[in-house]
């Protein structure tokens, strides 16, 4: 019985891993066996928007076939939406403030921003990266699955480092892209636990470091240096202790959970 356990758990886990890795390649997977599914129909973004709405969805669907049947928490909760309150997500805001400050000492304001390019880039991708990377890959695989602290945080993070490494692997930044989107990963996982089990810190960190880059044009080796990369530390360094600070003085959620395997907020029939 122990050992059919243990099989399931590794099933799953496998599973797991595998969506996080196919989840933005969905498009490229079904080309590969004939069948070509086209972009959404708009002019720009249509390819790489079906690309993200797919990632979601096939996400969706894995958590769905793999959470218990006797999982009593919601399906929006398993995904880290839940309403905590405004408090921690704005200090986010707050904490990048230095990166934005650094991006314009060392480029220029767009002559013409596009909001279009900062809806997509800047907002709905990184929300879709964020359900598929931070709700499936690490709030529910400590809500519903069980995972421990340290391998929920990492494979995640590990994944949505190799995926921007993919997209850039021809390119001499590659490995530092990587480095960047793989830490970015760790940090964003912090946040939301931190924060109750919930995406909007992360989510937050992401988007606006995101809408700087839409917002000023920053040379790549201003941008990828060690300034661009100072401040980033910088901004993550404020954001966990800001967001300590606001979790310390509420209800103290976010301190639990991080040295079990299941988050305490997790109700199932059983009680556990």
């Amino acid at each position: 019985m122990q050992t059919s356990s243990r099989r399931v758990v590794f099933v799953k886990a496998v599973v797991v891993t595998a969506v996080l890795f196919a989840a933005l390649s969905v498009r490229d997977l079904a080309l590969m066996v004939g069948v070509k599914i086209p972009g959404l129909p708009m002019s720009s973004y249509a390819g790489s928007s079906m690309d993200n709405l797919l990632a979601v969805v096939f996400a969706l669907l894995a958590l769905l076939c793999l959470r218990s049947r006797d999982e009593r928490t919601s399906v929006p909760r398993l995904l880290g939406l839940g309403a905590p309150g405004w408090k921690a997500p704005v200090c986010v805001l707050v904490a990048t403030l230095p990166f934005w400050v650094g991006c314009a000492v060392t480029g220029k304001l767009q002559t013409t921003i596009d909001w279009r390019d900062i809806l997509f880039t800047a907002l709905l991708f990184p929300l879709a990266e964020e359900l598929v990377f931070r709700g499936f890959g690490f709030i529910f695989t400590r809500r519903a699955l069980g995972w421990r602290m340290a391998p929920a945080v990492l494979v995640q993070a590990l994944v949505f480092g190799w995926v921007h490494w993919v997209g850039m692997k021809d390119s001499e930044l590659a490995m530092q892209v990587f480095a960047i989107t793989f830490l970015g990963g760790i940090v964003f996982a912090v946040l939301d636990a931190m924060n109750g089990y919930t995406l909007w810190c992360g989510l937050v960190f992401h988007v606006s470091l995101n809408a700087a880059w839409d917002v000023f044009d920053v040379a790549p080796s201003a941008a990828t240096g060690w300034l661009g990369n100072g401040l980033r530390v910088l901004s993550a360094a404020l954001a966990i202790g800001l967001v300590w600070l606001v979790s310390r003085r509420s209800r103290g959620v976010s301190m639990q959970g991080w040295d079990d395997g299941a988050v305490p907020a997790r109700t199932s029939r059983s009680g556990r």
